[in-house]
């Protein structure tokens, strides 16, 4: 390809400031777009944020994107930027996240009309989800009480026999999952991806009952998870711009890269380099679709 179509890269010598937000996965989609953002001729730089206060530095020019932005965490000042174009969404990220309630494959031998909600409302399925604690309901293991109470509330609203039973944290949900695939016993719960465990364990989503999605405290449902760059980033780094239109990251990419870094303790740098050496086929499209 000859110089002259490619998109200029711009302001070269500037980093580009990548936000860091407060956990692991958004750091792997950091680092990734970093990574290939110097292949392509940029320095980069990145700047610890967390989710709310990155706007400032977006504001104040010390930001220049955040390239995993959930969109049902969006706070009170990114609608207000968005609207005052202060900032440009670049498309979804392509994680596929998920939130909501799942199950092992043991529980589909006593539940056999999964992922359907309404295999919830089945006496034998309820009957076999029991514990002592919530006879005759079965159990849902729930987000953390200080999580919110959304399952509680779609239990009600579909007048489902189970009983919502808060975990007492992360690490107690992470518990639960291992015990529960470890002996093949049926488990639901409420859970997300991505997550590293997921890299390790099977787990099933059930189709949620249909509410309304914009009232988070009773509906649960997958949020979209999209890229996000500061006014003038376009006309600063065209080829940039390009490339961040094109960057994709999976959750199975992310998971497997989080399980090394949060459970085996390897440097996200290292991981990441991993992935982009040998992820040359996926990354290559959008480096040259940056270029034309």
């Amino acid at each position: 390809m000859s110089l002259a179509t490619a998109a200029p890269l711009g302001d070269a010598q500037a980093p580009i400031r990548i936000a860091l937000n407060e956990w692991t996965g958004q750091n792997i989609t950091a680092h990734v777009a970093g990574q290939l953002l110097e292949k392509l001729g940029y320095k980069v730089q990145y700047v610890t944020a967390g989710s709310f206060p990155q706007w400032i530095g977006m504001q104040d020019g010390s930001i220049d994107m955040t390239p995993e932005l959930w969109t049902n965490n969006l706070g009170e000042i990114y609608p207000k930027m968005l609207e005052a174009k202060q900032v440009e969404p670049v498309g979804d990220l392509g994680l596929n996240a998920r939130d909501g309630w799942a199950y092992t494959d043991a529980t589909l031998a006593i539940c056999p009309s999964l992922p359907d909600w309404k295999a919830l409302l089945e006496p034998s399925c309820a009957a076999a989800l029991a514990t002592a604690e919530t006879l005759p309901n079965g159990r849902l293991v729930d987000y953390p009480a200080d999580w919110g109470t959304a399952s509680a509330n779609e239990i009600e609203d579909f007048n489902l026999p189970l009983t919502a039973v808060p975990a007492g944290s992360e690490g107690a949900l992470v518990a639960e999952l291992q015990a529960a695939a470890a002996a093949d016993k049926p488990l639901l719960m409420r859970f997300w991806a991505p997550h590293w465990l997921l890299a390790k364990v099977k787990l099933n989503w059930l189709d949620m009952p249909p509410c309304d999605p914009k009232d988070g405290g009773r509906c649960i449902l997958p949020s979209p998870v999209i890229k996000v760059v500061r006014a003038g980033f376009g006309e600063k780094w065209p080829a940039a711009y390009a490339f961040m239109k094109q960057y994709q990251l999976g959750a199975e990419d992310q998971q497997k890269m989080m399980l090394e870094i949060d459970q085996n303790k390897k440097e996200i740098g290292a991981v990441v380099s991993a992935w982009v050496d040998a992820n040359t086929t996926r990354w290559s499209p959008w480096i040259d679709a940056a270029q034309k």
